[in-house]
């Protein structure tokens, strides 16, 4: 008898999810699917399904294999094959996030420049 294989421990063993209950909390917010329907977590993936992840950028996969345990990270991306489109690009004049290592602790108004240029 085949091992029964769950979607959000696919994408944990997969390296896609750090953790599964982050896999298992994007399946249930409706960021994930299989196939084209929504997914639970408890969801079997088999080979050649297609899992769509949405969020802060959209990943399309194709199962290729179903691993039984922890792999590498090397074999595990070998498991699906990924045919999301390619990022956008940054813009490189776009104001960045980040402050100077050592710059101190960020003043009211550093964290309300921060925070505006968050909401965009």
């Amino acid at each position: 008898m085949a091992a029964r294989h769950r979607l959000d421990v696919w994408l944990k063993l997969v390296c896609v999810f750090k953790q599964r209950s982050d896999a298992a909390e994007a399946c249930r917010s409706g960021h994930v699917r299989l196939n084209g329907n929504r997914a639970k977590p408890s969801s079997e993936p088999k080979e050649n399904d297609v899992v769509e992840i949405t969020g802060e950028r959209y990943r399309k996969l194709v199962v290729i294999g179903l691993p039984e345990h922890s792999i590498s990270k090397e074999v595990a991306r070998s498991m699906y094959r990924d045919e999301s489109p390619p990022p956008p690009p940054r813009d490189p004049f776009a104001p960045t996030l980040e402050r100077e290592r050592g710059a101190g602790r960020p003043t009211k108004k550093d964290r309300r420049d921060l925070e505006r240029a968050k909401r965009g």
